[in-house]
C-alpha cells in the first residue's frame, strides 16, 4: 500500500460513486489526449487509463504514489510524469483535457498553470476546496469575486457542478469541496496586453477596500483617472472592466 503525506496535501478519493461521477462529467465534453494532476491512489485512474481513443498522462510529484500506480496497474508505465506540476512543461502537443482531485494547498497555483498553457487547454474538470472552488466561479459584487475569479474567467466559462463531502476522502479533510469545469470561451476577449491586463487586476484586488483611483493610481496617466469607473471599488468591476482598463494603461 501507500503512506498519506500531509506535507503534499494528499486527501485522496475514496467513495466509488462520487468517482464514477466525476468521471461521467468530464466524459460530457470530447477530449482525445487528457492530463490527470496528481492520482495519488488511483481512484480516478483506474477509470482514465480505460477511456477508448484516448492519449492519457498523469503527473504525480510523490515517488511512493508512482510505485504504487505502477504495480496495481503495470499498464500505465510510461505515462506518469514524475515531478510537480508547477514545474512541469506542456505535456502534448496539441489540445488536451486537464482533470483532477488538485492538491488544496497548490490548488490557486495550478489554476496558474493551467493559464499559461490556456491556447491548448481545451477543458478542465477539477476538485477544489470548496471556499477557491466559489472564488473561481464568483460573480462581480460578491465579497469572494477576486483575482482568481476575474483571470480565470477572462479566458474560461466557468461551471460550478457540484460539492463533494469530508467523508468521501480518506483522511477526511477539515474543508468542503466542490468540482469545477472550465471550458474556453467561445467567443474570446481581445486583450491586447495580457501582462497589463494581470498586473492591473492583481493591482487592484490587492488593495480592494479602496477606489480604483486610489488602487491603482500607478497604472494611468491623471487624465485617464477623472474617469467615473475608478469611483468604483474592485469587486465592482466586470472582466470585461477589467480588459477595457487595461487597455487604458500607460
Amino acid at each position: 500500500m501507500y503512506t498519506l503525506k500531509k506535507s503534499l496535501g494528499q486527501h485522496f478519493l475514496r467513495d466509488e460513486n462520487m468517482v464514477l461521477r466525476i468521471i461521467a462529467a468530464l466524459q460530457e465534453r470530447p477530449f482525445g489526449q487528457l492530463l490527470e494532476v496528481g492520482p495519488g491512489g488511483g481512484a480516478l485512474t483506474k477509470h482514465l487509463i480505460q477511456l477508448p481513443g484516448v492519449v492519457f498522462k498523469a503527473i504525480e510529484l510523490d515517488e511512493e504514489k508512482i510505485r504504487f500506480l505502477e504495480n496495481t496497474w503495470p499498464e500505465i508505465k510510461g505515462k506518469l510524469i514524475h515531478q510537480s506540476i508547477l514545474d512541469a512543461d506542456q505535456p502534448f502537443e496539441g489540445k488536451f483535457t486537464v482533470v483532477g482531485n488538485f492538491p488544496y494547498n497548490i490548488s490557486s497555483q495550478i489554476l496558474f498553470k493551467i493559464l499559461d498553457w490556456k491556447k491548448d487547454v481545451e477543458g478542465m474538470l477539477g476538485m477544489f476546496q470548496k471556499e477557491v472552488a466559489q472564488r473561481i466561479a464568483s460573480k462581480p459584487g460578491n465579497k469572494v469575486y477576486g483575482i482568481l475569479s476575474v483571470l480565470v474567467q477572462a479566458f474560461f466559462e466557468v461551471d460550478y457542478l457540484f460539492e463533494v463531502h469530508e467523508q468521501c476522502f480518506t483522511p477526511p479533510p477539515k474543508v468542503k469541496s466542490a468540482v469545477i469545469r472550465l471550458t474556453p470561451k467561445a467567443e474570446p476577449l481581445q486583450i491586447h496586453s495580457e501582462k497589463h491586463f494581470f498586473l492591473l487586476v492583481k493591482t487592484a484586488f490587492n488593495q480592494r477596500r479602496k477606489t480604483l483611483r486610489n488602487a491603482v493610481r500607478n497604472l494611468f496617466d491623471e487624465e485617464t483617472l477623472k474617469k467615473p469607473i475608478f469611483d468604483k471599488r474592485a469587486e465592482q468591476l466586470s472582466v470585461a472592466d477589467f480588459v477595457a482598463l487595461g487597455d487604458m494603461m500607460k
